[in-house]
């Protein structure tokens, strides 16, 4: 075989695994959303089961405040829950175990510290699997297989963005 044939053959062939990765990566990608979105449902439901919102519940510090201005005998810190409130965080509510077919009666403030914590969890794998696909589409672009669908220099800007810490 021609040694030009054979190095275009290793090059579509390096492509095609790439582009392989990038779609498993996208349907991987898919698959978290709607589990994430799932994992969001849920919370916002334990919200409506508490009557709380993110807004509605006070901050430490306005609990501290009102406390100080009702008696300085009491004691100073009161810790509330974003999530539940002044609901009473011991009465017990069902959940589904993810990845099996468990569920079980557990404590209201333990079943939304689950939650939560797994949606943080969703939240970081999200954040990671669109930096891969980021990083595999610009790879394919500069191999210039995706050349007469994106623009090389655009699909460099988009890659290239970074997202400012808060």
């Amino acid at each position: 075989m021609d040694p030009g044939m054979k190095q275009l053959q290793e090059c579509l062939t390096e492509i095609e695994i790439e582009a392989e990765h990038l779609l498993l990566a996208t349907h991987q990608l898919v698959e978290n959303d709607k589990a994430r979105n799932g994992n969001r449902e849920a919370l916002t439901a334990l919200r409506k089961k508490a009557r709380t919102t993110r807004s509605s519940v006070p901050s430490a510090f306005e609990t501290i405040m009102r406390e100080v201005e009702r008696t300085e005998a009491r004691t100073m810190m009161k810790e509330v829950c974003a999530t539940c409130g002044n609901y009473d965080s011991k009465d017990r509510t069902w959940m589904m175990f993810p990845g099996s077919d468990i569920f079980a009666c557990v404590p209201f403030h333990a079943a939304h510290t689950i939650l939560e914590k797994d949606q943080e969890h969703f939240d970081f794998e999200a954040k990671k699997l669109q930096s891969y696909v980021k990083e595999k589409s610009f790879l394919i672009s500069e191999r210039g297989a995706l050349a007469d669908k994106i623009n090389p220099s655009v699909l460099k800007s988009l890659v290239t963005l970074t997202d400012k810490s808060k």
